[in-house]
């Protein structure tokens, strides 16, 4: 006969066999000892059922499995098996996590250390007029675009370290080309073609960074992950200037620009991921456009390409409007560094309430916020409303747009998270040409106030999407 130890043990075929406790989502999950072991007559009979009984293997893990278990324990001396505790799941993956974190503080690093000197660079060396270097510029963001929809696709199909590493590597050597060019035509193909990797880059970036986090800490990782983009947009530019203005030494900034980016490689070089493990229950998707772009994002990609129009004019500008129509020739690099603590004080806010699921509501703030923000750059010429502004915006911005990342996310399948990722960054990357081209046109043509009104009335054009249609749109439409 066997003794009540042996009758506790979980068998083999368990449903529990090789679970983590911490897996468990609900007490659904859980099974006593009599459902546990055939022996105790919880699955296969009881003493008041028989074993033939129709009602035998329907009933649900719900109330009446809840009374069996109780008059169980009631009439048996044995002690059910203990229902695993459900722990919290905490940051596993957190290395990765961390690698990726810091490769892509220094993408953006490299790139906004010289983003921001560009359009001085262009005037100085070149003699480029506005509009002349709104276009060169705008090649970057065009190339970025066109690129992302197959970055994603590329990233859903092939090993995810293996593109990222690929995107990363020619990224930091176009840096490179920058001390060689010698005209106006060569800049511009160099600069147009370095859109290429940038797009790449960061979409295999952010996706890995994704699938290394839990699932239930994944939207509140979306959020810390964008405090590396804000860092180094408050901290390179401020360097970039910095090394201007000390040296005016175009050269010096490229080659700082190369490093980071080499670093950042060096990094990613070390990501230990897991391999992709084939479907072979699924029928392999004939190439379709859902393969490059997330169709089911397409008025959420509307509003974003409205909020990077804005920031793409304010951010292109900045420097040489602080320099020719404010005399502000030291303040620029205060400019990003406003605009980051906004950026990192809202991210903060804002990460609690994406993991308790307020996602459209962190949406909502933060697109308000953003166009009081771009509503006082326009209407202010002068210190108060331009450091004003990069707080407001950055404020806004650090609620935004970790909350649309993770709207992009919950209205995609996990097999296509790249593509979802390569979405907002497309969408973000054809607003931002188009408001380097137009802006640059109305700086030209009128002035740099009337293309920071214009600015202002893209940003409004996707706020009002966003009431009228997007956030339903979402809501309707989400899959987690």
């Amino acid at each position: 006969m066997k003794s009540s130890r042996e009758y506790s043990k979980t068998p083999s075929n368990s449903p529990l066999k090789g679970e983590e406790p911490g897996e468990l989502t609900s007490s659904s999950d859980c099974f006593s000892a009599k459902e546990a072991s055939p022996l105790r007559g919880g699955l296969v009979g009881s003493s008041n059922t028989p074993s033939n009984s129709p009602l035998k293997g329907a009933r649900s893990m719900g109330q009446g499995a809840r009374e069996d278990q109780l008059s169980e324990q009631s009439s048996c001396s044995l002690p059910p098996t203990p229902c695993p505790s459900k722990k919290k799941e905490g940051w596993g993956g957190s290395y990765n996590y961390l690698k990726a974190w810091s490769a892509n503080f220094m993408l953006y690093f490299s790139f906004m250390l010289v983003t921001p000197l560009f359009p001085l660079y262009l005037s100085e060396v070149f003699g480029a007029t506005k509009d002349e270097t709104g276009m060169v510029l705008s090649g970057y963001a065009l190339t970025a675009l066109l690129i992302r929809p197959f970055s994603g696709f590329l990233v859903d199909s092939f090993p995810r370290k293996v593109v990222l590493l690929v995107g990363y590597g020619l990224f930091a050597l176009f840096f490179s080309g920058y001390l060689v060019v010698g005209s106006l035509l060569s800049f511009c193909i160099l600069r147009t073609l370095h859109g290429a990797p940038m797009g790449a880059t960061t979409v295999a970036n952010s996706t890995v960074a994704i699938d290394v986090l839990p699932s239930s800490r994944r939207a509140e990782g979306i959020g810390y992950y964008g405090l590396s983009n804000n860092l180094a947009t408050a901290i390179a530019p401020t360097i970039g200037l910095l090394i201007y203005q000390w040296k005016a030494n175009y050269d010096l900034i490229f080659i700082i620009s190369f490093l980071t980016a080499a670093a950042g490689f060096v990094i990613n070089c070390t990501l230990r991921l897991k391999p992709k493990r084939p479907n072979n229950l699924s029928p392999k998707r004939p190439i379709s456009l859902d393969r490059f772009f997330l169709l089911k994002g397409w008025s959420e990609a509307l509003c974003m390409m409205g909020y990077s129009f804005s920031y793409g004019v304010v951010s292109t500008y900045i420097a040489i409007y602080a320099k020719q129509e404010l005399g502000i020739t030291t303040g620029t690099g205060l400019f990003f560094t406003l605009l980051c603590i906004g950026l990192i004080s809202s991210r903060l806010l804002g990460a609690r309430g994406l993991r308790k699921g307020r996602i459209v509501e962190n949406a909502t703030y933060g697109v308000l916020i953003s166009l009081v923000g771009y509503l006082l750059f326009a209407a202010l010429h002068n210190a108060w409303g331009f450091y004003g502004a990069a707080f407001v915006v950055g404020l806004g911005n650090g609620h935004m747009f970790p909350a649309f990342q993770t709207m992009f996310i919950n209205l995609a399948p996990a097999s296509q998270r790249g593509t979802a990722n390569s979405t907002l960054l497309t969408s973000w990357d054809a607003g931002f040409g188009l408001g380097i081209i137009l802006g640059g046109t109305a700086a030209e043509y009128f002035s740099y106030g009337t293309a920071f009104w214009i600015a202002w009335l893209g940003n409004a054009a996707g706020v009002i999407l966003f009431f009228a249609y997007a956030r339903q749109h979402f809501r309707r439409n989400r899959l987690r």
